[in-house]
């Protein structure tokens, strides 16, 4: 019994010989380049998407103990390495996108009218990187 999908051909000695067309491979080629670009763009996208759950976290902590730091202090630190020099923090976590840790942007805390001589300190910490966010914001407004 022959397969209905493959072309039979007769040699000269009449031996029968099974094979592919070559309309048949372009079309498995097609279909493999495809699904591997499908699977690229989607493994890409998983990626960004994992970096920005990281980002998130970190930028959670930092802030967690910025406002820690307030609490205990009553004033907020001058530095990020302030918060790992007190221990708040056991380091300065990197950013995943720039993947270095001295990149944070940091916003600085108003200046208290009741006492203009102090420091004013860190208030809020952002992301240095200037890649633009899955939902459309760039990282730098988080």
């Amino acid at each position: 019994m022959v397969p209905n999908n493959h072309q039979i051909t007769r040699s000269p000695n009449h031996q029968i010989q099974w094979g592919f067309t070559l309309i048949e491979l372009l079309v498995v080629l097609t279909l493999i380049t495809t699904l591997s670009a499908i699977g690229m763009a989607q493994y890409s996208r998983s990626i960004t998407y994992s970096k920005e759950a990281v980002l998130k976290e970190d930028l959670f902590r930092m802030r967690d103990a910025i406002d820690q730091y307030y609490a205990d202090k009553n004033q907020y630190p001058a530095t990020l390495d302030a918060l790992v020099t007190e221990g708040y923090l056991r380091k300065i976590p990197e950013d995943p996108f720039t993947k270095s840790a001295s990149t944070w942007q940091t916003v600085p805390a108003e200046p208290d009218p009741a006492n203009p001589a102090a420091e004013v300190g860190i208030y809020d910490v952002k992301s240095g990187a200037e890649q633009t966010a899955l939902d459309g914001r760039p990282y730098t407004e988080w």
